[in-house]
């Protein structure tokens, strides 16, 4: 069982970095395009995207429209 644990965390940490990366860049996209529709960069948007991955970023993006509405 431990050798499954290293491989896990690295998971999550790759899936981290790339929703954060994607996250930064959608928010630029919005912003360049006058939709002031934004998801913040912080703990909890970093563990949602390690742990959903990219549908945890459309996630963020659909609660963050719907609180919007």
């Amino acid at each position: 069982m431990p050798e499954k644990e290293p491989h896990v965390i690295v998971n999550f940490l790759i899936r981290a970095i790339i929703g954060f990366a994607l996250i930064f860049f959608v928010n630029k996209f919005l912003d360049s395009n006058g939709i002031s529709l934004s998801v913040g960069l912080n703990a909890v948007t970093f563990i949602t995207s390690g742990v959903l991955g990219t549908p945890g970023v459309a996630l963020l993006y659909g609660i963050t429209f719907y609180r919007g509405l």
